[in-house]
This record gives C-alpha cells, sequence and structure tokens, in this order.
C-alpha cells in the first residue's frame, strides 16, 4: 500500500451524515485530484468502515490508514 508522506492531504469532515453521503462526498472530493493526492475523512456513521472497503476495492483507491471509533478517520489516497 503506498505510503508517501509527502502526498497533498484533503480534510473531508462527514461527521453527522448517514450512508451513502460519507461515500458520495468522499467520491466527490477525490474525484479532481491526482492520482497519489490523499484524503482524510472523519465519519461517524457506523456503515462507514464496511462501505469504505467496499467503495477502495470498487474504485482501485488505497486505504492507507484506518482508526474506527465513534468517529472514524480514514486516509484514502487516490489510484
Amino acid at each position: 500500500m503506498p505510503t508517501d508522506e509527502s502526498a497533498p492531504v484533503t480534510a473531508l469532515d462527514c461527521t453527522g451524515l448517514r450512508c451513502p453521503m460519507p461515500i458520495v462526498r468522499l467520491g466527490l472530493a477525490i474525484r479532481p485530484l491526482s492520482s497519489g493526492a490523499r484524503v482524510e475523512v472523519r465519519a461517524d456513521d457506523p456503515a462507514f468502515e464496511p462501505d469504505l472497503r467496499a467503495w477502495a476495492r470498487q474504485t482501485g483507491h488505497a486505504i492507507v490508514a484506518l482508526d474506527p471509533g465513534t468517529v472514524t478517520r480514514a486516509l484514502v489516497e487516490k489510484a
């Protein structure tokens, strides 16, 4: 999994949003970015983690870091 610490990071706060909106917002945020750019997402929807894993498999983007909790934090790198 890529781990380039110098890649640009976009912050995306999806707390308070419910399925499917965190994934929809992530898709919209990552679309205009260059390959290798990263998005750090915060979400409190219980479905976010499994949805994120499925979305990453389908799109080819990489989950670089995942910190589950009441508010899950994920770092996603664009393919």
